[in-house]
């Protein structure tokens, strides 16, 4: 265990400046925010504001968002970050509102605040795909918008929104279900809503967006553009074209790197440093800190929570949300989210990260749950381990590390911190796939919890090496069963035959599930002799109830980690009890993506935190009963 302490910062140091969470306003609601302050200080008249992109692309694009604004502040310019209402770690929105309004209010918002605490007065907005066209609506309500840096920018609402149903018809398709919209645009109804990637967007934003034509638009009333387009397949050429005699100084580049940066799975996703490099050399044409010895502008402190009032007759009945940094050898952020202030309980729950998603988890469910469970009268923490997410990354160690070695001491260091602070005697450790690992190991390396609550878990040991590239154990238990249905396919046969399909791989895959069984005979052999063998998930899950530690296991039906705990735990499992319970979902993708589904896997989980040990033995199946149902169905 490291020496580490753990204790909250006002503001963290990032490269060639320091980063400050905060709070303000955007008309009556509260939006969260980054400011990154150059240091040493420089003196500046000039800012930027930064609009991500929305949705899915948000989460992948985090990283990217952060690096562009880091880069930016080394440069000397102050960078404010932030999060759109309902997006986010912001205040929670209307679902049918039309977010276009709002969001280019948001922006404007942003400008206002970014002015107000750094003295500047000229602002450029940076906005990647759809905060670009944000950024160009919001530049012609707000005339201290002197330029823009529009990356990858959504031109035509209407081929966005067509774009984003043909995501969703595809997620549909992989999961085997039926959008209930349909085609929103070919009903006589006129456009309905839709959901893409565990994101949705009301009709009324769909109505608004599909009326937007930037090219078909005036011109924004600013001194300069930057546009830097999708070298895959460029979209705003025509566009860029369009503005060439509007007297704007404009410049237009082809460059690589929007489809690794926003449209890649976060673990996947890389830094666009030759867009953040062209960024920086059009800013420096356009501005030249020079440095001071004056301390920086701060105007009053920024707000340190976020009010989340749930009966506006009753004030005093609200639950807010603060930001935290915790020093573990390296700063981690997290959020966390308080009851009521009236709460005696002292119960706490920590959401780990799942994958590289950052601390909102993987469509925004973990806000949701947070402030779901802060209602119920829980302390919720959503962390982002070191080097994800807005947590500091260990020297030597790469950004967005899914299984860091020092996972569970980072988890030590968040307990100790969130006992202290709010004197929890009720501690849960909850996560989604590579959040539930975490949540497992932490567990069996003698964290002090008490309870555990684990989504869809596609592993359970990781070795030091391993990469994600490589055949996953989760494949290897689940695409047998595929195979052999398809030994009956003439198209599968003729794939084989014509050199389409990987016999190696599949042969390989074959040969490791035979592996896998093999193990678990002798693991169950081993166990029957009082043998412990290394890795061994039967003796890791036995070694957690007996100390008193609650196990839940949430899976969607079908996902591979059911099949991987009944071969890697084996007999264990029914000597496990009451304190070990397995709910198996009926609908549902690894990540929840659809709402309906979602808001299930949110009932269940929080059946199981709510329930006492007497009350869950009652109500939840028996762990054999549930494992037997669901090998049954999966036959």
């Amino acid at each position: 265990m490291t020496n580490a302490h753990a204790h909250t910062v006002s503001c963290v140091t990032s490269r060639g400046g320091s980063a400050e969470p905060l709070y303000f306003k955007s008309g009556e609601n509260h939006l969260f925010a980054w400011l990154h302050r150059p240091s040493p200080s420089f003196e500046t008249n000039f800012g930027v504001v930064i609009c991500s992109p929305f949705g899915y692309e948000s989460i992948c694009a985090h990283r990217s968002v952060r690096e562009f604004a880091e880069a930016i502040a080394a440069d000397g310019i102050p960078a404010l970050r932030f999060d759109y209402l309902g997006a986010g770690d912001s205040a929670d929105i209307d679902e049918n509102a039309n977010v276009l309004s709002i969001w280019t209010r948001d922006v404007v918002s942003a400008i206002r605040e970014l002015r107000y605490r750094t003295g500047v007065e000229r602002v450029c907005l940076l906005g990647i795909r759809l905060g670009a066209l944000f950024a160009a609506l919001a530049a012609a309500e707000c005339l201290t918008v002197d330029s823009l840096v529009l990356i990858g920018p959504v031109v035509n609402g209407r081929r966005y929104v067509r774009d984003l149903r043909m995501t969703q018809l595809a997620g549909d398709a992989l999961s085997g279900s039926s959008s209930s919209d349909g085609d929103g645009e070919a009903t006589s109804g006129g456009p309905k809503g839709l959901e893409a990637g565990g994101f949705s967007l009301s009709a009324a934003t769909v109505q608004s967006l599909a009326q937007v034509d930037l090219q078909k638009a005036a011109a924004p009333t600013v001194r300069s553009i930057l546009i830097l387009d999708n070298d895959k397949l460029p979209s705003a050429a025509r566009w860029a074209d369009s503005l060439s005699g509007s007297g704007i100084a404009l410049e237009y580049k082809i460059l690589p790197g929007l489809i690794e940066m926003a449209m890649t799975a976060p673990q996947f996703s890389t830094v666009p440093r030759t867009m953040i490099d062209a960024t920086r050399q059009w800013l420096s044409s356009t501005v030249k800190p020079v440095e001071t010895d004056r301390p920086p502008t701060n105007r009053d402190t920024p707000a340190a929570v976020l009010p989340l009032i749930e009966d506006h007759d009753a004030p005093p009945t609200t639950i807010t949300e603060r930001p935290v940094c915790i020093s573990a050898g390296v700063t981690l952020f997290g959020i966390v989210t308080e009851p009521r202030s009236d709460e005696k309980r002292h119960r706490a729950v920590i959401l780990l990260n799942p994958g590289a998603d950052f601390h909102i988890g993987a469509s925004r469910m973990y806000v949701s749950l947070a402030r779901r469970w802060a209602r119920c009268g829980y302390f919720v923490l959503r962390l982002d381990l070191a080097g994800i997410g807005d947590s500091a990354t260990r020297a030597g160690n790469a950004d967005d590390e899914v299984f860091p070695g020092e996972a569970v001491e980072d988890i030590r260091c968040a307990i100790e911190f969130i006992r202290s602070r709010y004197s929890i005697v009720d501690m849960t450790l909850a996560g989604l796939c590579s959040g539930a690992y975490h949540a497992l190991r932490a567990a069996a390396d003698g964290v002090d919890v008490n309870r555990i609550l684990m989504v869809n878990p596609q592993n359970y040991f990781w070795k030091k090496g391993m990469t994600l590239e490589q055949i996953q154990l989760a494949e290897v238990v689940h695409n047998p069963g595929l195979y052999r249905q398809r030994m009956f396919s003439l198209q599968a046969w003729r794939r084989i035959f014509t050199g389409q399909a990987d016999i190696t791989r599949i042969g390989a895959i074959y040969l490791q599930r035979l592996r896998l069984t093999g193990e678990a005979v002798l693991r169950d052999s081993a166990r029957c002799l009082r043998i412990r063998l290394p890795s061994d998930l039967g003796w890791d899950l036995e070694k957690i109830v007996a100390k008193g530690i609650r196990i839940s296991f949430v899976f969607a039906r079908g996902e591979p980690g059911l099949e991987l705990l009944k071969l890697q735990a084996g007999a264990s499992l029914l000597r496990l009890g009451d304190r070990c319970h397995v709910r198996i979902l009926d609908s549902g993708d690894h990540i929840f993506s659809r709402r309906e589904s979602r808001s299930i896997m949110e009932n269940v989980l929080s059946e199981e935190l709510f329930a006492r040990a007497d009350e869950a033995a009652a109500n939840a199946p028996h762990l054999s009963q549930a494992l037997q149902q669901a090998s049954a169905k999966s036959r």
